[in-house]
């Protein structure tokens, strides 16, 4: 509509700020739900001093260099990790960064490059929806000749849902609930396979394509979400109670939970079915208004789980984004599962991703060079 904040228009593309800066030709892009929350207006004005305006969505890339970036050489493929910390802003090291946690960075708001916590958000950078980004050395990580454009381009969304897992914090045989069945509760499912004992791990997931490939993908059992409640209760021998307004909750619940949505019906969800002094982690951008009750009475921990950073999986510590090229390097994807469109045809790719999950589509995404 006429007071949509999504133009397409033609720009001159970035230029690189500093050393350390490359230009990053984008080959896919893709279209991630906190796009869908702010182009559609529902992301919390919290983030309005972390952007700076005009910028060009889309951080979840797949491109080649457009020239030599310290060693690597020009026509590389890179991925792109798209948190703009000290390091890309040319600045000392704030203590977040220095302990590998660019993700919790004080100074997103200063330094070589306008305001942004991400490429994407910032109006210096440009983003993946367009033809030419710029990036720092710190933010490309080099694609292997195995790995194709398709699984290339999970590969953030995967850190993040690493990221996600790791601080879910599950114990040998914990029960786990994710609620939502989108791209980052499939790959949150497969993280905590890959990278977690969790024992019963149930998937919330609205639509049957959905529904399909979280049985495909490891979990114990997927419920609609009209009937996560009863399921839970049934399968864990909890006490369920219903208040006399609001939904139902459970005395008794899971050990942890990640809403890998952000509705406020998602973390009403999962404050309502997790065992008191459980942990709950926020993977999904919150959009607000839940009932917090549950913390308070249940003695709930809350956790965020934004973007990625260094884990700690075997004792070992490593960068997400490195985990998740393994990771995303095994997926194997059909024909559907991402779906492109050129930039010309942005309604087009909008409407589908809103629709994605009916649709069984796991990534939308952008082709900036067709078209």
């Amino acid at each position: 509509g006429p007071l949509a904040p999504l133009r397409l228009v033609n720009r001159d593309p970035p230029e690189p700020p500093a050393e350390g800066w490359a230009r990053v030709r984008p080959r896919l892009s893709g279209v991630c739900g906190s796009d869908l929350a702010t182009i559609s207006g529902r992301s919390s004005f919290y983030f309005s001093p972390l952007v700076s305006m005009p910028f060009v969505p889309g951080h979840e890339v797949v491109g080649d260099l457009g020239e030599d970036l310290d060693e690597l050489p020009a026509g590389t493929r890179v991925v792109l990790n798209p948190v703009l910390g000290c390091e890309a802003r040319g600045l000392p090291l704030c203590p977040a960064c220095a302990a590998g946690f660019a993700d919790r960075c004080d100074r997103i708001t200063v330094g070589h490059v306008a305001a942004g916590l991400q490429t994407g958000y910032c109006a210096d950078t440009g983003g993946g929806w367009s033809g030419m980004l710029v990036a720092h050395r710190s933010q490309v990580h080099p694609v292997p000749d195995t790995m194709t454009d398709q699984q290339a381009v999970l590969v953030e969304p995967m850190a993040c849902a690493i990221h996600a897992a790791l601080r879910c914090r599950a114990e040998p045989g914990d029960t786990v609930l994710v609620v939502g069945a989108g791209t980052v509760g499939l790959l949150v499912l497969l993280a905590l396979r890959e990278f977690s004992e969790a024992g019963r791990i149930t998937v919330v997931a609205k639509h049957a394509a959905q529904q399909d490939v979280a049985q495909r993908f490891g979990a114990s059992e997927v419920v609609p979400p009209s009937g996560a409640v009863t399921a839970l209760r049934r399968s864990l021998r909890a006490f369920r109670l219903r208040p006399e307004r609001g939904t139902p909750f459970l005395l008794g619940g899971v050990d942890r939970a990640i809403d890998c949505v952000g509705s406020r019906a998602s973390l009403d969800l999962a404050l309502r079915t997790t065992r008191a002094g459980g942990r709950v982690v926020l993977a999904g951008m919150p959009e607000g208004g839940a009932d917090l009750a549950p913390v308070w009475f249940r003695e709930l921990e809350v956790v965020g789980a934004y973007a990625s950073g260094t884990e700690t999986v075997n004792g070992e510590q490593r960068m997400a984004m490195d985990l998740a090229l393994e990771l995303a390097s095994q997926l194997e994807l059909d024909a559907s599962a991402t779906v492109a469109y050129p930039l010309d045809r942005w309604r087009e790719a909008v409407d589908h991703a809103l629709s994605a999950g009916r649709l069984g589509t796991m990534k939308v995404a952008f082709q900036p060079q067709e078209g």
